[in-house]
């Protein structure tokens, strides 16, 4: 059967035990240094401890290494990896390929196979079967592929390129630029997204106007995407070939972990519900939730399925990057202090409500009372009226539902207690079939008294702290003998010990060449004469394809690092993008949009004048932004 991964984020430890215990088959997270998410770094003992506590469950752990590195952080880098064998994660994610390069003076033992596995990060841009084989060709057993893919594209991947395990995103924020292309941070704030240090300029508002100066949109968010979710699709990339399901946030807290975990945790459950004879989830243990998982009450911007059937008319959010949660009605009537909403949701003193005004600007409030429909804030909301739709942003009800314990985790195993020739045989057999253990105790044998059945039943099924729960004690009701407490307290206890070593065995079988459970081999041998795919580079600009340090530069045949960030040009390219304002607007020629207006090129411009250029790409159907050194 195929095992299928729900991959959760991980801020910290917090986020990422709750990402467990809310049913993720795997967890991400960033170290101290060299991640995708600066601001979302952990030091190598906390990673240590999420390792400790999911491993009963089979749970995996991944580590973000997946920025470029320059030459006097190699070292550091080096160190970092050795730990994190030494902690006992099961995959580090990669971007800059001096980590793997067989220049490095050190790589047979940077990453160890037996022990972390590598999976090339979407920043080094994976969109191709070629790219995929290539990566595969150098010791990656898996690979993050682009959010722009659609379920086709992720399909013709998967099936020429079948033995490498396929990652895709299903859930959160959208960068609009393909990941690892993007330079206009750097261009405009000298943050890196590349280095972890993304100052979200897709997010700024721009104006929109042609090479004669006329302002075709005037102060809008053109580059602000919605945020992806999957939720329906699941079976759809399921089908297609992928096998691990990514959920994005690692700046997000552990209320968002909980409830968007939970809600894809549950749908693959059903998944494999449906087809009990092909897939199965890649770890062990069945959840039992606290409350109802909503993706609408998670931070969102609106959501949209990106690419996965194709371009859609309806992935960016023009008038705001903000989060606007939660439809809940319709303003109906207006008091003094007060005003009244027609629509069947319940509020709660305290809820964050939002609304666009009628300049199409998001204006936000808190409730201060709520009594029924009739809401009063705070403050009144200049722009509010009757007839302007309401959302609500922070669900202050729901809130206090994540914020206790809102799931626990458990592998339901069946007891079973029988008399031996020289004492007593305990038996643990998990419900999954993974597990069958035996701990036997040497005593002599006691007739007892008086009924010790509920007794022993009692102090068998003591699990409380630990990963199991009984769901059965085998034990015949007429059960002759009496065994102390205290003994079986330690028959249970090395019981315990038993299934978690077992656990532990058992998930490193599974990752062995050659195993069925899994739909990858391990790592392939790496070549150290590897020529790199032209989709590797920057079409047209060589500079441009991160090399950062000068052990990547050999492994890429280069003479020296090329990155954007070591050598800024005027003429970069800042961006590539699937995402398209002619498309968008309406006035795409290839697929039946309008005659447009102006007259190109067409320019962004933000509020302070500086100027980005639009390239449209039709062949590749693709838009790139530019650098203008014009100032208006």
């Amino acid at each position: 059967m195929i095992p299928l991964e729900l991959l959760a984020p991980a801020k910290n430890l917090e986020c990422g035990i709750a990402a467990i215990d809310h049913g993720a088959d795997a967890v991400y997270i960033g170290a101290q240094r060299f991640g995708a998410r600066a601001a979302a770094g952990n030091s190598v003992d906390d990673i240590r401890q999420l390792c400790d506590y999911a491993r009963p469950y089979g749970v995996k752990v991944y580590v973000t290494v997946n920025t470029i590195i320059y030459d006097d952080e190699l070292d550091d880098t080096r160190r970092l990896l050795d730990e994190l064998a030494q902690a006992g994660v099961d995959a580090i994610l990669v971007q800059d390929m001096a980590l793997l390069s067989p220049h490095s003076p050190r790589s047979s033992f940077l990453v160890p196979p037996s022990s972390i596995k590598l999976h090339a990060s979407t920043q080094t841009d994976n969109r191709t079967a070629e790219k995929v084989a290539w990566l595969r060709d150098l010791g990656f057993s898996r690979v993050v592929l682009a959010r722009e893919l659609s379920i086709d594209e992720i399909r013709t991947i998967h099936e020429a390129v079948p033995d490498v395990e396929l990652e895709v995103f299903v859930h959160g924020a959208l960068c609009v630029s393909y990941s690892g292309l993007c330079y206009a941070s750097q261009y405009c704030f000298h943050r890196s997204a590349n280095r972890g240090e993304c100052a979200q300029f897709c997010r700024m508002a721009f104006d929109l106007v042609d090479s004669d100066g006329h302002v075709v949109e005037h102060d809008r968010h053109l580059l602000s995407l919605r945020d992806m979710n999957q939720l329906q699709n699941l079976e759809a990339l399921a089908e297609a070939g992928a096998t691990s399901f990514k959920i994005e946030g690692r700046l997000k807290d552990a209320g968002y972990v909980k409830n968007v975990t939970a809600a894809y945790s549950q749908a693959l459950d059903a998944l494999v519900r449906r087809h009990p004879d092909r897939y199965r989830r890649a770890s062990r243990g069945r959840v039992a939730y606290t409350f109802t998982p909503n993706l609408e009450k998670t931070f969102n911007r609106g959501y949209t399925t990106y690419f996965a059937h194709g371009r859609q008319p309806d992935i960016a959010c023009f008038d705001t990057p903000k989060a606007m949660g939660e439809f809940v009605g319709t303003v109906k009537e207006l008091r003094r202090d007060a005003f009244t909403v027609a629509g069947t949701a319940a509020f709660a003193n305290g809820d964050g409500l939002c609304f666009l005004d009628d300049s199409r600007q998001l204006q936000g409030f808190r409730v201060n009372r709520a009594e029924g429909n009739r809401l009063y804030p705070q403050h009144m909301p200049e722009g509010l009226r009757p007839g302007l739709r309401l959302y609500r942003n922070s669900d202050q009800a729901f809130d206090r539902l994540l914020a206790r314990p809102s799931a626990e985790r458990k592998i339901p195993i069946t007891l079973s207690l029988q008399p031996t020739a020289d004492g007593f045989r305990l038996r643990g057999v998990s419900a999954d079939g993974v597990s069958d253990v035996s701990v036997s105790m040497t005593i002599a044998h006691q007739t007892a008294e008086k009924p010790q059945h509920d007794n022993i039943v009692r102090q068998l099924t003591k699990l409380g702290g630990t990963p199991y729960t009984c769901s059965a004690v085998d034990l015949p009701a007429d059960f002759p003998y009496f065994i102390p407490s205290s003994l079986l307290a330690e028959m249970r206890r090395q019981l315990v010990e038993l299934l978690s070593r077992n656990e532990e065995r058992v998930t490193r079988k599974e990752d062995t060449p050659g195993s069925d459970n899994s739909r990858s081999s391990l790592l392939a041998p790496r070549s150290s004469n590897i020529v790199p795919p032209s989709s590797l580079l920057v079409p047209r600009d060589k500079h441009l394809s991160n090399i950062a340090n000068h052990v990547a530069a050999r492994f890429y045949g280069v003479d020296h690092p090329t990155a954007y960030e070591l050598h800024p040009t005027k003429d970069a390219v800042l961006m590539q993008c699937r995402h398209c304002l002619r498309y968008a607007l309406g006035y795409c020629a290839k697929h039946g949009g309008r005659r447009p207006t102006w007259r190109e090129p067409l320019f962004l411009r933000l509020g302070d004048g500086r100027r980005f250029r639009l390239e449209f790409d039709c062949r590749n159907c693709q838009m790139n932004l530019y650098a203008d050194a014009i100032l208006t």
